[in-house]
C-alpha cells in the first residue's frame, strides 16, 4: 500500500486526488444507505418507509459516533506518519482495534435489547412502531460487523490511502443492493429485509477487506503483539476522538429530536423528512468529503510543523466546496421534488420531503466553510472546540428554532428545517473566531520559543 505524503508539493493537486477516492467512497457509502430507502419505497408501503427513516437515523447517529471517535484514529495515525514514526503509528492501531471492538460490543446490546424503547423515544408512528424497532434491532445486532467496517476506513485515511476504504465500500454497496433486492423485493421482508441486507453486506467488505489488508504492503510492519491497550496511545485516542464523538452524539441527538418532532405530524411526514434525509447526504457529499480529507492532510503537515501549509490547504477546500455548494442549491431548492422522487412513488411523501429539502438547500451554501473548518481543527487536535461549537449550534439554535417552528408554523416542514441552517451560522462565526485566535496564539508562541533560542 503507498501512504500519501502530504507535507511538500502543489496543494491542491495531492488535496483533490487524495479527496476524490474519499468522494466516491463516500457516494457509494450514501448509495448503500439510499438503497435501503429507495426499495423500500418502491416495494414496500409507507410505514415501511417511516420506519426505515426512523430507524436509520438512529443507527446513523450511532455509527456517526463512531466515526468521528475514530477521528482520534485518523489524526494520530496521520501525525505520526508525518512525524516519521511508524512504528508507534502501528502500536497506535493496535490499542484503538482494541477500544473500538469494546464500543462496538456496548453499542450491540444497547441496540439489541433496547430497540422498542428506542422506538418509543423516538415517537415511531403507530402504524410503523414495531416495524421501527425491528429494523433497529437487526442493524443494532450487527453492530460489530458495522464497527470494524468504519474503523477500518479510518485507519487507512489516516495513513493516506484512500482508496482501499473505496474499494470497501464499493463491495458492500453492492452486495447491499443484491441484498435489498432480494429480501425486500423478492421476499416482501420490507424494513426488516433491507436492515438484514444491510449487515450481511457489511459483513461481506469487512471479511474481503482484511483479505486485502493481509495482502498489503504497510508503511510499517503491525504483529499480534501490537494488539495491546497501552495507555499512552488509549490516552492520545481517546483525548482527540472524545471530544469529537462525543460533540457528533450530541449533533445527531438534535437530528433525533427533530426527527421525533416530525414523527408527532404523522406517517407521511416521517416519510418525508426521511426522504429528505438520504436526499441530503448526497448533496453533502463534496464538503464531507472535503472535511475527511482535510483532517489527514491537516494532521500530516500540523505533524511535520507546517501550520501555514495546512492554512492554505484549509482555504483551498473551502473555495472549491462552495462551487460546489451553489450549484447544490439551485438544484435542491427549485427542483427538490426530482431528487426525491427517486425515493418514493408516493405524491404526498415527495411533496413533504421537498418542504424540508428547500431549509437544506439554503445549508448548502453554509456547510463548505462549516465542514472544512471541522477538518481543519481536527487535524491540528482543536477537538474540545469542534465539540464546543457542535453543541452551540444543536442546543442554542437547532432543537430551540424547531420547537419553535413546530409551534408557529402550521406544520410547515421547511420552517422546521430552517433550524438547520440557522445554527450552522452560528457555528461559522464560531470558526471563524477561533481561526484569528489559535492563529493569533501560535504567533506569539512560535516568537517566545524563538527568543528563548
Amino acid at each position: 500500500m503507498k501512504n500519501n505524503d502530504f507535507t511538500s508539493g502543489a496543494i491542491l493537486p495531492k488535496l483533490l486526488k487524495f479527496m476524490l477516492p474519499v468522494l466516491l467512497a463516500m457516494f457509494l457509502q450514501a448509495m448503500y444507505g439510499a438503497v435501503d430507502l429507495l426499495v423500500v419505497g418502491q416495494f414496500g408501503t409507507t410505514a415501511d418507509v417511516s420506519a426505515v427513516s426512523t430507524g436509520s437515523q438512529i443507527i446513523m447517529t450511532l455509527t456517526n459516533i463512531l466515526v468521528s471517535f475514530s477521528m482520534g484514529i485518523t489524526v494520530a495515525v496521520g501525525q505520526r506518519i508525518g512525524q516519521k514514526r511508524p512504528d508507534e503509528a502501528a502500536q497506535t492501531i493496535g490499542t484503538g482495534l482494541i477500544i473500538f471492538g469494546i464500543i462496538g460490543t456496548a453499542l450491540t446490546l444497547i441496540c439489541f435489547a433496547g430497540s422498542v424503547h428506542l422506538a418509543w423515544i423516538m415517537q415511531a408512528p403507530k402504524a410503523a412502531f414495531y416495524l421501527t424497532s425491528n429494523y433497529i434491532k437487526i442493524c443494532g445486532g450487527g453492530f460489530l460487523v458495522i464497527t470494524a467496517y468504519n474503523l477500518l476506513g479510518s485507519i487507512f485515511r489516516g495513513l493516506g490511502d484512500s482508496k482501499t476504504p473505496l474499494i470497501a465500500v464499493g463491495i458492500a454497496c453492492l452486495f447491499n443492493i443484491i441484498g435489498d433486492l432480494l429480501f425486500v423485493a423478492v421476499f416482501h421482508l420490507g424494513a426488516s429485509g433491507a436492515a438484514l441486507a444491510t449487515v450481511m453486506a457489511q459483513l461481506i467488505s469487512v471479511v474481503i477487506s482484511f483479505i486485502m489488508i493481509r495482502r498489503a504492503k504497510l508503511p510499517f510492519e503491525f504483529h499480534r503483539s501490537n494488539m495491546k491497550l497501552k495507555k499512552n496511545y488509549a490516552a492520545i485516542i481517546l483525548r482527540i476522538g472524545t471530544p469529537i464523538g462525543l460533540q457528533d452524539f450530541l449533533v445527531g441527538l438534535s437530528f433525533l429530536i427533530i426527527m421525533a418532532i416530525v414523527n408527532r405530524l404523522g406517517v407521511t411526514a416521517s416519510a418525508g423528512v426521511g426522504v429528505a434525509e438520504k436526499v441530503c447526504v448526497f448533496i453533502m457529499l463534496v464538503p464531507l468529503a472535503f472535511m475527511q480529507s482535510m483532517t489527514a492532510f491537516v494532521a500530516q503537515n500540523y505533524g511535520a510543523g507546517q501550520l501555514q501549509r495546512a492554512q492554505k490547504a484549509l482555504k483551498t477546500g473551502i473555495a472549491v466546496s462552495f462551487a460546489f455548494g451553489v450549484a447544490m442549491f439551485l438544484l435542491t431548492f427549485f427542483r427538490g421534488d426530482l431528487l426525491a422522487g427517486v425515493f418514493s412513488n408516493d405524491a404526498d411523501t415527495v411533496k413533504a420531503a421537498w418542504d424540508y429539502l428547500k431549509a437544506y438547500a439554503i445549508d448548502c451554501l453554509n456547510t463548505c466553510f462549516l465542514f472544512c473548518f471541522i477538518g481543519y481543527y481536527n487535524g491540528i487536535e482543536k477537538t474540545k472546540f469542534v465539540m464546543l461549537q457542535g453543541i452551540c449550534g444543536a442546543f442554542l439554535v437547532r432543537i430551540p428554532v424547531a420547537f419553535l417552528m413546530q409551534k408557529i408554523g402550521g406544520g410547515s416542514l421547511f420552517l422546521i428545517g430552517t433550524s438547520i441552517p440557522c445554527s450552522t451560522v452560528l457555528q461559522i462565526i464560531m470558526c471563524f473566531a477561533a481561526y484569528y485566535y489559535f492563529n493569533k496564539k501560535y504567533s506569539q508562541d512560535t516568537v517566545q520559543t524563538r527568543n528563548e533560542v
